[in-house]
């Protein structure tokens, strides 16, 4: 089930409705919440729900035991048993098919590669997500940041619908407080959400699918047939494609999650202005890069521990942030350059010569773009090979237009200012309407309405399913 089709919004209205006819009821409200959430993820694959219950029970029973045990050697413990269970379930539905192939391809020509298993697993979607949910909310008992929670409410935040599918990851520290009491809402936040979601579909029907179709997939599907400049308008056009898909996800998400009366924490600020990549990751997909900051790059030394170590953490932080994204190696390839181009920033930062005056503002936002898009060649392509001759065609100086469309052109431009606009000007926008909101929710549905009907399910999965 997709959040823009006609299904999911039928769903949404039905979850609506039950939540808010239940009052002050918070349980069964709660209760009511989490058997949606577990309809909702039982649409992909009923099989899996019963994943989620004893991911949640576990953790559960484990956090009851870190918070009973009588020193900290036996807390710790209790967290490494923990940490290990999540990854292992991670490991095995996401890692497992793809380690047997690598030791496959060692042991062939040994003579031995035939005699291993042939292993296909069934990717349960989202479980990166809630696995690391999971993580976080084990450690942060540990740490005495938040108390344990009850089975109902733990089991409820890892498998909340809106957030279960593609994020954004939210943390117990932020939605467990919130479960302990009635939410509230009214006209104004009403007009907020649903302003919100508007102009998710926007990015996701107008923009995103729209490249995906016309310009992106027949780029990189099989670009030794496409000239130079469709490769680098195709790699543009992905960059824009990417960013529409996965932050219109998460406004979405957000939008949902506030009609329902709980607050998300934001999760793309315009990523594309940063002038750096250190700054593009406080931009981009914001709840993971700071997971990946707090739970492994500072418990790996973090940039206490000297320069040199700091480096090492940056590029292990980030290389195992894009196996996180993928079972291939052209996501470990992204995930290397981006911690290896945030190694050379932070070495440069304290070994620029004093005299060399700081480039402007635009020249490091030009440079950090092209270093992200080079990256996102790797994180599109099918594989490392795909991606390798992707680039190879792209330097061989072939400069005919084959693919590219006025059209095209015009929704990259679209998607890329975006990023000019005023930061917070739909949150501006809402404060504007919400003594108005009646009609701007009239005409919110009716344009939500008119988008979900024009669309197609086989049309608008964003790449974000077949990745989490």
């Amino acid at each position: 089930m997709l959040f823009p089709t006609l299904s999911f919004g039928l769903f949404f209205l039905v979850v609506y409705a039950i939540t808010w006819s239940l009052g002050r009821s918070n349980e069964w409200r709660k209760i009511a919440l989490l058997l949606a959430s577990w309809f909702f993820y039982g649409a992909w694959d009923a099989r899996f729900v019963a994943l989620l219950f004893v991911s949640a029970f576990v953790n559960w029973a484990l956090a009851q035991a870190i918070v009973r045990s009588d020193d900290d050697r036996t807390g710790r413990a209790l967290v490494t048993v923990g940490v290990v269970a999540n990854l292992g379930v991670l490991g095995y539905f996401k890692y497992a098919g793809f380690f047997l192939e690598q030791l496959a391809a060692l042991l062939t020509p040994l003579g031995f590669g035939r005699d291993l298993p042939l292993l296909q697993v069934v990717l349960p979607v989202g479980v990166s997500f809630f696995t690391f949910q999971a993580i976080s909310y084990l450690v942060d008992v540990h740490r005495r940041r938040i108390p344990a929670a009850n089975l109902l409410d733990l089991t409820l935040l890892m498998s909340f619908f809106p957030h279960l599918v593609a994020g954004p990851i939210v943390r117990g520290a932020d939605l467990l407080p919130q479960f302990r009491r009635v939410p509230t809402i009214d006209r104004g936040t009403v007009a907020a959400a649903l302003l919100l979601i508007l102009w998710g579909l926007f990015k996701k029907a107008v923009i995103a699918s729209q490249l995906a179709g016309a310009l992106v997939d027949p780029a990189f599907f099989d670009p030794s047939s496409r000239s130079s400049f469709d490769l680098l308008i195709g790699a543009y056009g992905y960059a824009v494609q990417i960013y529409c898909d996965f932050s219109a996800y998460s406004d979405m998400a957000i939008g949902l999650a506030a009609l329902l009366g709980y607050t998300f924490p934001r999760n793309f600020d315009q990523p594309y202005r940063a002038s750096s990549l250190q700054d593009f990751w406080r931009r981009w997909h914001i709840s993971l890069s700071s997971w990946l900051r707090d739970y492994l790059y500072i418990p790996l030394g973090g940039s206490r521990k000297g320069p040199v170590r700091t480096y090492l953490n940056l590029f292990l932080t980030m290389l195992l942030g894009g196996l996180w994204h993928g079972a291939s190696w052209a996501f470990v390839i992204w995930g290397a350059l981006h911690g290896g181009w945030l190694a050379i920033e932070r070495f440069w930062a304290r070994h620029r010569p004093t005299g060399l005056p700081k480039a402007p503002r635009w020249a490091g936002i030009l440079l950090t773009f092209h270093v992200v898009v080079l990256g996102w060649i790797f994180f599109r392509a099918q594989g490392e090979g795909e991606a390798f001759a992707y680039l190879g065609q792209l330097f061989a100086g072939d400069w005919r237009n084959t693919l590219v469309t006025p059209l095209s052109l015009v929704l990259v431009a679209v998607g890329l200012a975006i990023h000019a606009a005023p930061a917070g000007i739909l949150q501006q926008l809402a404060a504007r309407v919400r003594h108005h909101a009646a009609p701007v929710i009239g005409l919110s549905l009716g344009v939500l309405i008119l988008i979900v009907d024009a669309m197609r399910p086989e049309g608008v999965a964003p790449f974000i399913y077949y990745q989490f």
